[in-house]
């Protein structure tokens, strides 16, 4: 009975001391799996629209490479060649996401040219996959670059056969998708030290007001977006729920300056201060680019409010 008893214990120990085994091995084998590193995510922006299957290509040849990866899309709708309107657009969203971002750019008029493809990354740990024609220069200005390398290995390519006019499926998918992956950014290629910038006019202020140009429509709603600061328009003097007269495309039109669209009746026109900072102007639930035949670029002239002196002058 003894050794009966014995061998049922011996058993009963054999049994706990294999569960407890199998339950360390599944726990180690959770915290590995838990100390996976997921790939980069992807931000896409081009100018190649949606009638097309480019934008389709694209996104395959970088799940070919690393295929869960997540992708998003910023747009791709960007004025086709517009280097400046998808250099805002891109200093727009950045902030939003994380060290470790990868942003892939294409809007490329310079295609097959000397134009570099190129790689940089920035102080804030955000890699910009696009090619060398100004497009990082308001990251650069803001966030500033840690370094930028030349897209020149092959093995970063789509192979040898690298077609003259769709680099974005060649050069800068396959890269994005690479880097997406972990792989060492500086192997893409050479390091480069100089960069192509944008030089955009600016508006000015003086004694009289600001000069400014219409730099883009907040889509599809038709209102026009101006390159005047919010802080230079408030120097002029004016106060929500006043009356001020802007010459757009030297032609006059009155607005009163509200904070929301809803602020005057459906149909009527209004100045506000748009959500980056700039000053625009709409009509409520209407479009006003189309009804006034006003499309970007286009000069805007605002007066100082009358007995403001504000600022002599002012240049940005």
């Amino acid at each position: 009975m003894r050794s009966s008893q014995n061998l049922s214990w011996i058993a009963l120990t054999f049994l706990l001391v294999a569960s407890v085994g199998g339950c360390s091995r599944s726990g180690n084998h959770e915290t590995e799996s838990a100390k996976t590193v997921s790939p980069r995510p992807i931000v896409f922006m081009t100018d190649f629209g949606t009638a097309n299957d480019s934008v389709a290509i694209c996104k395959a040849v970088i799940l070919g490479i690393v295929p869960d990866v997540r992708i998003m899309d910023i747009t791709h709708q960007v004025t086709p060649y517009s280097i400046e309107e998808a250099s805002r657009y891109l200093a727009g969203v950045t902030p939003y996401y994380p060290p470790g971002t990868v942003f892939l750019v294409v809007v490329d008029p310079g295609v097959g040219t000397s134009r570099k493809a190129i790689i940089a990354k920035s102080k804030k740990g955000q890699y910009f996959v696009l090619p060398d024609n100004g497009l990082i220069t308001p990251i650069a200005d803001r966030d500033g670059i840690e370094g930028v390398h030349e897209i020149a290995n092959t093995a970063w390519m789509i192979g040898d056969k690298v077609s003259s006019t769709f680099h974005g499926r060649d050069i800068f998918s396959p890269s994005a998708a690479h880097l997406a992956a972990g792989e060492d950014w500086t192997q893409a290629g050479p390091e480069l030290n100089d960069l192509v910038r944008l030089h955009p006019v600016v508006a000015t202020m003086d004694t009289k007001g600001i000069i400014g140009e219409v730099i883009g429509l907040d889509d599809p709603y038709g209102s026009l977006i101006t390159d005047i600061q919010a802080e230079d328009f408030k120097a002029l003097g004016y106060a929500l729920g006043e009356k001020v007269t802007v010459q757009i495309e030297k032609k006059p039109f009155t607005f009163p300056y509200v904070k929301t669209f809803m602020d005057v009746p459906v149909g009527q026109p209004l100045l506000y201060i748009d959500s980056r900072g700039r000053v625009a102007f709409a009509l409520n639930q209407r479009d006003f680019s189309k009804t006034n035949n006003i499309s970007p670029p286009v000069s805007v002239f605002i007066p100082r409010k009358a007995g403001n002196s504000g600022r002599a002058l002012r240049t940005h």
